[in-house]
């Protein structure tokens, strides 16, 4: 697969984009794609063995992406700096955006940041993805090419102390004209459990990425969360990333009535 060099649509080493030129319906993200530090973050004060927990990334979520944007001949988004330093998938005036304390695990290198240093966070990281994201969809759009906008996710089996029974979920808002076929047709397969709105929903803030791109523009758009157990390893997300592009290569959009575009309240700078 052709990847962007550093500079054309992605910025230093914060984003990569790969197959930017694809010609399929889709597009899609990898909001939490590495658990890569930076030298300049140290460990955030964490051990070593912390930053490949679910709290720095999204485990197995980058590989199923790469298999989607392979098979669907469509671009890929993906973050290359862990979500512990900053969350992309949050708008600016979140109260995760930049968290100190994830799931139980207090961050102390999040701690006490002066504004500017969160602006530089905010510029490192916040920017150059939805700013790439922008001029993609803005390009493809110059070339007369419809964007289907996928964001690709995992979740951890246990959250809290609480089992999730889910192996694959659905997220969406009132704008079902993705979702609902996508979930229809999962469930169609069976074998496993597949969740509408489960684990997290819009309400939970995870939906902004999606919301600021896709939404505002009126555009189809979903948000696959899958069980890190189920891809844990090449096979489960080659089984993944297979199922998943045969159910995208014919799936239909729903009839269903197109709701007003959603406009997000955040600007680029972050204004409200």
């Amino acid at each position: 697969m052709e990847t962007t060099s550093r500079g054309k649509l992605a910025t230093a080493d914060s984003v990569r984009v790969t197959n930017p030129d694809g010609n399929g319906a889709y597009v899609f993200t990898c909001d939490h794609a590495s658990n890569f530090l930076p030298a300049e973050y140290g460990t955030l004060g964490l051990a070593a063995s912390e930053l490949t927990r679910h709290i720095a990334w999204d485990p197995g979520a980058l590989p199923v992406a790469q298999i989607l944007s392979e098979r669907l001949g469509a671009p890929l988004v993906e973050t290359c700096i862990s979500r512990l330093v900053l969350d992309c998938n949050r708008p600016l005036d979140a109260p995760d955006l930049i968290s100190p304390v994830s799931e139980t695990t207090a961050i102390p290198g999040n701690e006490g940041l002066s504004a500017a240093d969160r602006q530089a966070r905010i510029d490192r990281c916040w920017k150059p993805f939805h700013e790439t994201i922008d001029r993609l969809i803005e390009t493809r759009a110059a070339r007369g090419l419809e964007t289907r906008l996928v964001s690709v996710h995992s979740f951890t089996p246990v959250y809290k102390g609480v089992d999730r029974p889910w192996h694959i979920g659905i997220i969406h808002d009132d704008d079902a004209r993705l979702s609902a076929p996508l979930i229809a047709a999962l469930q169609q397969q069976g074998g496993f459990t597949v969740g509408a709105n489960q684990p997290y929903s819009p309400a939970d803030r995870v939906y902004f990425t999606l919301e600021r791109h896709a939404r505002s523009r009126g555009l189809l758009c979903a948000m696959i969360e899958i069980r890190n157990d189920e891809i844990r390893d090449k096979a489960g997300q080659k089984k993944w990333g297979e199922r998943l592009a045969g159910i995208f290569t014919g799936l239909e959009p729903a009839r269903l009535p197109k709701p007003p575009p959603f406009r997000p309240l955040h600007s680029i700078e972050g204004t409200i």
